[in-house]
């Protein structure tokens, strides 16, 4: 179970937050400012944080910093009422990996931290071998059959997605949102010529292969003669 730290001064808002992440099998640190999220990060194992930003004493772009700074590189989801263009950039510059502008959908905040922990647990793990191919996340590098090739970021992140969960089926939306991002306007089309290059760039290897699941998406299986 992933424990999110959930800094709010509100205290409604930071209730809500907390009983929507247990529903979800979520394990919610609640803190009412920056100084307390920092007390429950020195004692307590976090794998996500769920912030504010205009919060008394430090606020939220100056605790990413402070995270930042002392090389904590946690998820961040900032969630604030700041949603001008140029509060973003702040953001986004002190450290966040996502934003979202209240009022919120609750559902479309849990997506968001399902993707992030995702991404997170994906570029933890490195490298991950499937049969005798290798994929290297820190260079985007693929090997098999003795030879190694470097794949543009998001083919490799697809790639990489798939056979993380191997047999198991991802919707299209599923890997959109979590490979090129719920805020990025990208069609099927993009991801379906995504799915064209691996196949062509593995078409003879004997590892794995990718399946369409038609109307829902796709999955990487076993490769079978």
């Amino acid at each position: 179970m992933f424990n999110i730290l959930v800094v709010e001064d509100d205290s409604d808002l930071r209730d809500i937050f907390c009983r929507t992440l247990i529903r979800h099998n979520y394990t919610p640190y609640p803190a009412q400012d920056a100084e307390s999220a920092l007390d429950i990060l020195d004692r307590q194992s976090i794998d996500l944080i769920i912030s504010d930003v205009m919060m008394p004493g430090m606020n939220g772009f100056e605790l990413i910093n402070e995270l930042r700074q002392s090389n904590i590189d946690t998820p961040v989801l900032i969630i604030t009422a700041k949603g001008d263009i140029s509060d973003k950039e702040s953001g986004f510059r002190a450290g966040a990996d996502d934003y979202m502008v209240k009022p919120i959908d609750i559902n479309e905040m849990i997506f968001r931290v399902s993707a992030l922990l995702r991404r997170a647990k994906s570029a933890s793990e490195k490298k991950l071998t499937f049969g005798s191919t290798v994929l290297d996340y820190t260079s985007f590098t693929v090997t098999s059959s003795g030879t190694s090739q470097i794949l543009p970021q998001k083919e490799f992140m697809l790639l990489y997605k798939l056979l993380s969960y191997p047999g198991q089926i991802f919707t299209r939306q599923q890997i959109l949102d979590d490979i090129w991002g719920i805020d990025d306007i990208v069609d099927s089309h993009t991801l379906d010529v995504h799915i064209s290059r691996l196949r062509e760039r593995f078409r003879t290897n004997t590892d794995f292969r990718i399946v369409t699941i038609r109307g829902l998406g796709y999955r990487a299986v076993k490769y079978e003669a």
